[in-house]
């Protein structure tokens, strides 16, 4: 597991909080902060791919787009489906929803900004 130092007080030495660091596979913050991984979201938004299709897509290996895959779907952004020896991955709209319902709150300037 990998872990972070958060510095905490304000003191002439700072103290630390030893934490878990998230893994992309948790946050869907962490797992969309990875720009394949976005362009992947992009595409399932069109239309159900398979890991190959969505390779193409890419100057990469398979292997690698399988990677990103598997961080998507710990984090729920994506599922597949099975169909004869084929993985067909669709996007699931609910962790988008909350990542937008989250940022919307924050798109309009704080009302403390706002003058009287």
């Amino acid at each position: 597991m990998n872990f972070m130092a958060i510095p905490f007080g304000f003191r002439r030495k700072p103290y630390y909080v030893i934490m878990p660091r998230p893994q992309a596979g948790e946050d869907p913050f962490r797992a969309i902060a990875d720009p394949t991984r976005r362009r992947i979201i992009e595409l399932l938004s069109e239309q159900p791919r398979t890991a190959g299709e969505l390779a193409r897509s890419f100057a990469t290996c398979h292997s690698t787009v399988s990677e990103h895959l598997s961080i998507l779907r710990q984090t729920g952004l994506v599922s597949y489906t099975e169909q004869a020896s084929r993985r067909i991955y669709s996007l699931r709209p609910g962790p988008l929803t909350e990542i937008a319902t989250w940022s919307a709150r924050y798109s309009q300037p704080p009302t403390y900004l706002t003058p009287d």
